[in-house]
């Protein structure tokens, strides 16, 4: 936890720092323009490498199944379970019971 209000604290210092210098490079050196034109390209490159990025993630995911198909396999699936319980329980009951010894 005090680790966390650590970090916490240097994020904060680091970024009024950085509010400070950007703003003095802006509005008192005569690198305003090139700035500038370095800011607003970062941002449109980073929105638009977001959209591409999704772009190609649905340009390439496969299509999910049809939920129809979904649920023929999970009643195939249950149909196998309960003829195997079934089969279970035959063969439980079969062991269960013990073969009755003649009386002499």
């Amino acid at each position: 936890m005090a680790s966390d209000k650590v970090i916490g604290g240097l994020l904060f210092i680091v970024s009024l720092v950085i509010i400070i210098v950007y703003g003095w490079l802006v509005f008192f050196t005569g690198y305003a323009l090139l700035l500038l034109k370095i800011t607003g390209f970062v941002a449109v490159a980073g929105v638009f490498g977001v959209l591409a990025w999704i772009g190609y993630t649905l340009a390439t995911t496969p299509p999910p199944k049809p939920i129809e198909e979904i649920e023929k396999e999970l009643e195939e699936e249950l149909k196998k379970l309960e003829e195997e319980m079934k089969k279970e329980e035959i063969s439980s009951q079969g062991e269960a019971k013990e073969p009755e010894e003649e009386p002499s």
